[in-house]
């Protein structure tokens, strides 16, 4: 039976105040609009951006909200205008977007589109200001234009990438966010030569993806960079073969790497938002030909600080949003990387929990277990 063009009642994961446990809710979902589509999603992940804004850390704090924002799922139904997609295609849903009309959009150099470029502080739809969401009458908030802790949920078309319908959900719905944003910040922007030496600082999810790019690379030397020595071990499976912990050392880092490989590394990428590991990965890279890339989001204060002659001796410095990835145009193309095994994305899975059981996914990220949890919509 069609649910085309009516209100849908599904389960969510309401979260109605910072830092408090997912409360597991019936609401409703209002059928998509003009140039949006309602996904049934069936495999979401936890992504460190969710657990950041669920705390509220220093942004504008917008409760009642649905989090969520890696996923796969089905289209279930389209709004007016929509011409792309169709009830039954897979897809996984992103943070950012792609309307294929702005300069950023139709320039081949970037992915930040002008219409659909990551807003964390908006709650509602574009199209009407007003949220599909609610529940007894009253509105619930959507998140980063995905809200993927619902059984159901509804998107900007272009925010919706329609991939290979063989691939598995379970799997590839980790590549809508992290895994893409570390991956292509090393093969998209920093691009190491085969045989050469990349430095990679956060072995978090997104530091383990820009670590997996370098091994895809054919990078000889990858070198881990982490005040957490208990993530070495985990590190070796996606092609680390040597690690820095700053704290077993009294002079800078970028002092250690470049003693380590007699004058620094050929290309860094730096995965942690820290403004003195932004600095380090910049300072630790080879005169001549060393580029370091940034991808860790830094705190609204911070400034940048090195010498110019550091760019004088011919160092470069590049930041990156999303791997440099457009969604709708290229992340088909990651997903049958996975399909072609030439990028393995089953070793970011470190758990899985049904739908009931979200607030363990929760626990085991905030407790440093998880790299990647996979939470099942259906069981």
């Amino acid at each position: 039976m069609s649910t085309a063009g009516q209100v849908i009642k599904c389960k969510a994961a309401v979260a109605w105040e910072a830092g408090k446990p997912l409360s597991i809710e019936e609401v409703e979902v209002a059928p998509p609009q003009k140039q949006e589509v309602r996904l049934k999603i069936l495999f979401t992940s936890l992504c460190h951006t969710d657990v950041y804004f669920w705390e509220a850390k220093g942004q504008n704090p917008l409760f009642p909200r649905i989090y969520g924002h890696e996923a796969g799922g089905i289209v279930e139904s389209v709004g007016e205008g929509v011409t792309d997609l169709q009830p039954g295609d897979q897809v996984l849903p992103v943070f950012t977007g792609e309307c294929k009309e702005c300069r950023h959009c139709k320039s081949e150099e970037s992915n930040m589109c002008d219409l659909l470029r990551i807003n964390t502080d908006r709650g509602t739809m574009l199209s009407d200001g007003k949220s599909r969401f609610s529940k007894d009458g009253k509105p619930i908030y959507h998140f980063l234009g995905t809200s993927t802790f619902s059984e159901y949920t509804v998107c900007h078309v272009g925010s919706v990438a329609k991939i290979n319908p063989a691939a598995p959900l379970d799997k590839v719905c980790v590549l809508s966010c992290g895994i893409c944003t570390g991956f292509g910040a090393t093969v998209n922007v920093a691009k190491p030569k085969k045989g050469s030496s990349v430095a990679i600082f956060g072995l978090g999810a997104v530091g383990l993806a820009a670590a997996e790019g370098a091994r895809v690379s054919g990078a000889a030397r990858i070198i881990g960079v982490d005040l957490n020595s208990n993530r070495f071990e985990e590190a070796k499976k996606f092609g680390v073969n040597e690690f820095v912990n700053p704290k077993d050392h009294n002079k800078p880092v970028q002092e250690v790497i470049a003693e380590m490989t007699d004058g620094g590394v050929d290309r860094s990428v730096e995965c942690t938002g820290s403004i003195q590991a932004m600095i380090s990965a910049f300072e630790c890279v080879h005169d001549g030909w060393g580029v370091a890339v940034l991808v860790g989001v830094p705190n609204k204060d911070d400034a940048f600080q090195t010498h110019p002659v550091n760019f004088l001796n011919e160092r470069t410095l590049k930041g990156t949003f999303y791997g440099n990835y457009k969604p709708r145009s290229d992340l088909p193309g990651v997903v049958e990387m996975y399909m072609n095994k030439e990028l393995e994305v089953d070793k970011f899975i470190t758990h899985s929990v049904p739908f009931a059981e979200i607030n363990k996914a929760f626990d085991l990220m905030l407790s440093g277990q998880s790299i990647r949890c996979i939470i099942r919509m259906e069981d």
